[in-house]
């Protein structure tokens, strides 16, 4: 599951666009439209990625999806907007807000379904502050990015919690579960 390092360039380029595109957002009401002829190399590659803000240390939004829906370029200006502004948990982010905020990009490497006897084979089988879960059962679905194990770094928690996120009793252990793994690249 290994994928190209971003170099310092790109990394700034990220940030910039997620930062751009906040700011864009305050005064258009959209996300920053991203021309991704503008760029290349690993920069426009369709990758999954999530935009995570942060205020104070504290969660301010993050908005993100599991598979790639366009140039690495995009995503990120459309992840950044949406964690600002339309994340449900929170108020849209003010103009004062969008200055202090710290931002984070995951870029994920495709997620690579798991094999499993039973709850405690696949917690045994889990890789703590380096695997990013997705939960699928029936119509539930939940996922933790690898950054989640910093709050929950036990792996029966940190699946008790994702079991949660995903609408289920966190002791439940449906016949049809299923589990992918995958990695993230920070961008911060």
């Amino acid at each position: 599951m290994t994928h190209p390092r971003f170099n310092s360039q790109e990394r700034s380029t990220l940030l910039e666009i997620a930062r751009t595109s906040i700011s864009h957002g305050l005064v258009r009401h959209q996300s920053l439209d991203v021309n991704p002829g503008r760029f290349s190399g690993l920069l426009i590659e369709p990758r999954a990625c999530f935009v995570t803000l942060r205020l104070d240390g504290q969660l301010r939004g993050c908005i993100g999806r599991l598979e790639p829906d366009g140039p690495l370029v995009c995503s990120v200006s459309r992840n950044a907007y949406a964690a600002a502004f339309q994340d449900p948990r929170f108020r849209p982010v003010s103009d004062l807000e969008s200055r202090e905020l710290s931002i984070h990009i995951s870029v994920l490497s495709i997620p690579e379904p798991m094999t499993f006897r039973d709850e405690e084979d696949l917690l045994n089988q889990l890789d703590p502050g380096v695997d990013g879960l997705v939960l699928e059962t029936g119509r539930c679905r939940g996922t933790f990015l690898p950054a989640v194990w910093e709050s929950l770094p036990e792996p029966k928690d940190f699946l008790s919690q994702l079991k949660v996120k995903a609408g289920l009793h966190p002791d439940a252990w449906p016949s049809d579960v299923q589990v992918k793994r995958y990695t993230c690249e920070s961008v911060e």
